[in-house]
């Protein structure tokens, strides 16, 4: 099973092919988009190879991988999904690959959670309405059994991303980088949810999610 086309209710998420590299550049080229990753923005080959290996890792479990998300009115509150790629505009990244960083299990049945999206469309609730669609698809569609999420410590925005979500803070780690970035002395954060605890939010009828 391929990674699927999926729709919110204000996003069209395409799964990312070679078409998207465009796309892929023009977002990293914006070091407030990459504050908390590489705290600069990266050049158009460093994208590529980015984008190679984003490729080749949505290639190893079926049904997961990378989407592209479009919308209208920039993903404004009140809009709605275009009906195609072609109709919408571009905002984001999701990312929903097999967890594969050095300190992450060698699990296929584990992922990874991420989203990366225009500074011009930040704050408008896309990054918790597009993860929740894939932590969805996740879970009830591809089998998965836990998912996780990491960020710097000292990113607020996207812990509260996690915390929307319903995903549990796991631990507070302290990898070692040659050239750090400011906050992180404070350390790196993974936040995670299991099948089963997905599963207790969203039980058909239940309005509190």
């Amino acid at each position: 099973m391929a990674a699927p086309i999926l729709t919110t209710d204000r996003m069209l998420l395409v799964p990312l092919a070679d078409r998207h590299l465009g796309l892929e550049i023009e977002l990293d080229s914006d070091p407030e988009v990459l504050r908390f990753l590489f705290g600069r923005p990266r050049p158009a080959d460093e994208v590529r190879r980015a984008h190679a290996e984003r490729m080749e890792l949505g290639r190893r479990v079926d049904g997961l991988g990378y989407w592209v998300a479009f919308g209208v009115d920039g993903g404004a509150r009140g809009s709605r999904a275009p009906a195609a790629e072609e109709d919408g505009e571009f905002l984001g990244l999701m990312m929903l690959p097999p967890a594969h960083g050095p300190d992450q299990p060698d699990d296929p049945t584990v992922g990874e959670l991420g989203y990366r999206f225009r500074r011009q469309v930040w704050r408008r609730g896309l990054a918790t309405e597009a993860s929740r669609r894939l932590l969805a698809h996740a879970f009830d569609t591809v089998g998965q059994s836990r998912v996780l999420a990491q960020t710097m410590a000292v990113n607020a925005g996207s812990r509260a991303v996690m915390a929307a979500l319903g995903m549990r803070h796991t631990r507070t780690f302290y990898p070692s980088f040659e050239d750090p970035l400011p906050g992180a002395d404070q350390g790196e954060v993974e936040y995670e949810m299991t099948a089963v605890e997905w599963r207790a939010r969203n039980r058909p009828g239940d309005e509190s999610r």
